[in-house]
Order: C-alpha cells, then structure tokens, then sequence
C-alpha cells in the first residue's frame, strides 16, 4: 500500500476541503493524516494530506486526474511519494556539530534525506564524511574567487540532482543569484534568536546586551542576510555569570536541533511559503520515529 502526500497552496475558498476528500475517496486513497491552515490576513489556504493508496493508484494517474481541481481552486499543488528520499547538499565550514548531528539522524533513518554531498571550504571534516560512504568537495572561498567557487559549488549540486542545500554552520555569504537560483531550497542554521542579533558574532553580541535567554534560528535564505522566512526556533536560558564562550557552547545543542526539525519539516513536505513568513504544519504520526533509535 504506496503513502503519499498532498500539499495544496490556494486562494482561500469554500468547498477546498471537501474537494480534495472526495477526489481522494473517490480514487480509492484513505486519508491518514490532514492539516490545514486558512490565513485571514493574507486570504490564503495551505493544506497537506497524508494518504495510502488503497487500489494501487499511482502518483501520474493521481497528478494528471487531479487537474479539474487544480484548476477550479488555482491551486499550487504537488503529490509527493512518502517513501523517496530528498537528496540533499550538506554545506559546512569549521563547526562540526551541525554535520555530525545531521549524518546521525540520517544514519539511524531519523530524516528522510540522502546526503548526496558535503561541501566545504576546509579540510576538517573529510575523513568523517568519507567514512560515511558521502562525496566530500572541498571548495575554497575567497574574495577573488566567489563568483568560480560558486559555479562549482552548484555544480555539484546540479550533478547530484540535489533538491534541498543545507547550510550548517556554512560561514560564507552566499551570492544574491544563487539565493535567487535556490529560492525556496537553502536552509541556513543561524545561532541566534532572530531577528536579533544578526551578522556576525551574535553570541558576543548577545552577552553584550545581558540576555537572559539565547536561542537558534533555522530560516531560507535569501537576498537578503538573515531575513529570509523562518521554519525553526529554540532558546536556552543564560545567566550574568557565564561567558561569551558559553553562550558558544550552550548554543551548540540548540543550533543542531533547530537545524534538524526544520529540515525534517522541509523533508516532510510541511512547510509553505507565506509571503515573508512560512506555515509549518504538524508532524504526520510516527514521522519521528526509527527503528535503529533504541
């Protein structure tokens, strides 16, 4: 019995729900999990179901017996088959933690990803990521050379048909035509409570202004340095009495599980684009769930 998904962006409408229920009753598909979410500012609907095939529908017979709706609605639509993997570029520069917690939840089947690579302006972690059966590319970035180190950087991601770029803790600036190219599929992890704090350092900013609390943000990247719509947040609490190297290795934990859930959310197919800002919808059940995790 296939499981899939169907994600749905559209112009708020009556009858939207009921629309896509009966097309997938009718088409012997049992719904197995829905969420939905009507935004009253922006009169814009986001759903995404998850459903078994019961009579062995495919997703093309589904797809091209689905357009009548699509088209009524004006939706944006996509089925999904939740048992493909989402081929993904790792980029990381000398802040390990991000990657090690990444490559572990990938092993043990915790993320529904395949690394197809690892790119990386140094030479750390190439024997971890060698050892892991993964490409590793090591691409120097200077200031002469961005625009070379760029194209080859998407290179290998074109070459490895990567759907999704994972920046963690990649520290190099990203041109604004590969924000553009990759609108919608880079993930940045950034180690502070955005919109707070922004650029460089934030941890020494942070303990500048006396915080008490100091998070992770986890956003797409776009044009725009650290503005882009967020997916993911955490915090943990600090006090007056610890450093700023502290705050460096407090946050170390909270970066990697904010960068975790939001790819998982990406993965999953459960976040939607909603002008500056996303819609993230509940995980569907058992989605966390691994057998290599006991």
């Amino acid at each position: 019995m296939s499981k899939y998904c169907l994600t749905v962006t559209c112009d708020t409408s009556r009858g939207i729900v009921a629309a896509i229920s009966t097309f997938l009753a009718e088409h012997g598909c049992n719904i197995t999990d829905s969420s939905q979410f009507d935004d009253m500012d922006t009169s814009q609907f986001f759903m995404r179901v998850g459903f078994a095939s019961e009579t062995g529908a495919t997703l093309e017979e589904l797809e091209a017996a689905f357009a009548p709706v699509i088209e009524k609605f004006g939706m944006q639509a996509a089925f999904h088959n939740e048992a493909e993997k989402m081929k993904v570029v790792i980029m990381v520069s000398r802040f390990g933690h991000c990657l090690n917690d990444l490559l572990y939840r990938v092993r043990i089947g915790a993320l529904p990803i395949e690394v197809v690579a690892v790119i990386s302006n140094h030479m750390d972690y190439q024997k971890a990521v060698v050892n892991a059966d993964i490409p590793f590319h090591c691409i120097k970035v200077t200031k002469d050379n961005k625009p070379e180190a760029e194209a080859a950087i998407m290179k290998v991601v074109e070459d490895a048909e990567a759907d999704l770029i994972v920046l963690a803790r990649y520290m190099q600036i990203l041109s604004d035509e590969m924000c553009e190219k990759m609108s919608g599929r880079i993930i940045n992890i950034h180690h502070s409570f955005l919109p707070s704090f922004k650029g460089a350092n934030p941890y020494k900013q942070a303990y500048a202004r006396g915080v008490k609390l100091i998070g992770a943000t986890s956003h797409y990247v776009t044009a725009d340095l650290d503005e882009g719509p967020i997916i993911e947040q955490d915090i943990v609490r600090v006090t007056h009495a610890q450093s700023p190297a502290d705050y460096v290795s407090l946050g170390r934990d909270v970066e990697a599980q904010v960068l975790a859930r939001a790819v998982h959310a990406h993965a999953h197919h459960r976040v939607f684009l909603n002008g500056n800002k996303t819609v993230v919808v509940p995980a569907s059940p058992s989605s966390y769930s691994s057998e290599k995790m006991g």
